[in-house]
């Protein structure tokens, strides 16, 4: 293995509102996701802001899955690290993407465990 693990960070932009506003429906996409990965859940928690959004986990033996939703900006932010080479973070996260409707996507993979990371130094203004 060249990696401890795979960190996919991505952003959803343009994602359907309500779907970002609904704790249970997130919650059920993340499991669902994990478990298309493969993935075994061990935990899950979530959270609904008032007025509106959502901030959530689930923690997999692999290591997470996790959301914050802002759906005044039809925008999420969301992680899912795997740990190992058995599971695919892509494969979640591209659950995810499809279930909240996103119509852009940025996203990294971000291989864990490699050694030193660069880190750019900012410059005081």
């Amino acid at each position: 293995m060249d990696t401890m693990g795979r960190h996919v960070i991505a952003e959803l932009w343009n994602c359907n509102a309500d779907k970002l506003n609904n704790m249970a429906l997130i919650e059920q996409i993340f499991v669902n996701a994990a478990l298309k990965a493969g993935a075994e859940i061990r935990e899950v928690a979530f959270h609904k802001f008032a007025p509106q959004g959502v901030s959530g986990v689930v923690i997999i033996s692999e290591s997470h899955l996790t959301i914050h939703s802002f759906p005044e900006h039809g925008y999420a932010s969301i992680d899912v690290y795997t740990c190992g080479d058995r599971i695919d973070p892509n494969v979640a996260a591209q659950y995810i993407v499809e279930a909240l409707e996103a119509e852009t996507v940025e996203k990294v993979e971000v291989p864990r465990g490699t050694g030193p990371v660069k880190v750019k130094e900012f410059q005081a203004m």
